[in-house]
């Protein structure tokens, strides 16, 4: 089955917003896939348009992968009308990092400055959320990731001297990575919704190994601060029936919950990774042995 096309709306203020829709997909369909479809239902790949608010949902714990890049003037986050909300966050949760300039997010009148690489969390029930940059000619690129919620946690500013930190791997295995855990149950409250942010150290090219599923839980990956000209081959698929997709800078990648998500670059990268799901536990993982993956 085809992902739906892409449609572009204009919601209730003036801020226009790209929404597209995805079906969940079994393992047994993807085993049929050829390149092309895998990409056209995982890949997302143009996230970042100017004073535009892109959104991809897919039906796997209905997450919302997005991105906004603010001009010279503040864009208004609205509700989609596939949401059939009165304003986003009515059911809502939000997660975002700038991966940008320096930029600013004010929800229900509270500013929150947002530098490179830190975190907000913005709780259900907020109803106005504005983005803005605060140099418009280095402008901020806020990803985001939005979850189902059924509880109001209270908005929060995370920056990485506030992360979890855990420091993994080596260079021997060409792992050697920095995880930042920001929007998770270690830091603050969310009612499913994790974010964080692994950095390879120089050297290093894979991430996530060895790769792992977690029934209980979906994910998104976002991929950054890749170099011009490389490219990151991520893996996806059953442990015994794994799937290439390439993969280039500021491009996001679907994972269902019955998927591995690894990848390898042709230099070391940054990446975010955003989880939800009926389990807040991070280390609730099902590792798959490396030498038994196909």
């Amino acid at each position: 089955m085809q992902p739906e096309q892409d449609t572009i709306i204009v919601g209730k203020g003036e801020s226009p917003i790209s929404f597209e829709s995805r079906y969940a997909s079994s393992p047994t369909e993807v085993k049929t896939m050829n390149t092309e479809q895998i990409r056209q239902h995982f890949l997302i790949e143009n996230l970042f348009v100017a004073d535009q608010f892109t959104w991809v949902l897919t039906f796997f714990d209905r997450y919302l992968t997005g991105g906004v890049m603010p001009g010279t003037e503040p864009v208004t986050l609205e509700a989609p009308a596939q949401l059939k909300a009165s304003f986003f966050l009515e059911r809502r949760e939000l997660g975002m990092i700038n991966v940008g300039g320096p930029g600013q997010v004010i929800a229900d009148g509270v500013a929150y400055d947002l530098d490179f690489k830190e975190a907000l969390y913005v709780g259900q029930g907020t109803q106005q959320v504005l983005f803005a940059s605060l140099d418009a000619a280095n402008p901020a690129k806020f990803y985001l990731n939005s979850t189902p919620a059924g509880y109001a946690y209270p908005t929060r500013k995370v920056a990485k001297a506030d992360a979890d930190v855990v420091e993994l791997g080596s260079p021997e295995t060409a792992n050697h990575r920095t995880i930042n855990k920001l929007l998770v149950n270690s830091v603050l409250p969310t009612c499913q919704l994790q974010m964080g942010m692994t950095e390879l150290k120089p050297g290093s090219v894979w991430n996530t190994m060895p790769a792992h599923t977690h029934d209980r839980r979906m994910e998104v990956y976002f991929y950054f601060e890749l170099p011009k000209g490389q490219s990151v081959c991520h893996f996806m698929g059953q442990p015994q029936e794994t799937r290439p997709v390439w993969m280039q800078n500021e491009q996001a990648v679907i994972s269902p919950n019955w998927s591995i998500h690894s990848g390898a670059g042709t230099s070391n990268y940054t990446f975010i990774w955003g989880m939800a799901g009926e389990n807040l536990d991070y280390g609730d993982m099902d590792f798959c042995p490396i030498i038994e993956l196909r």
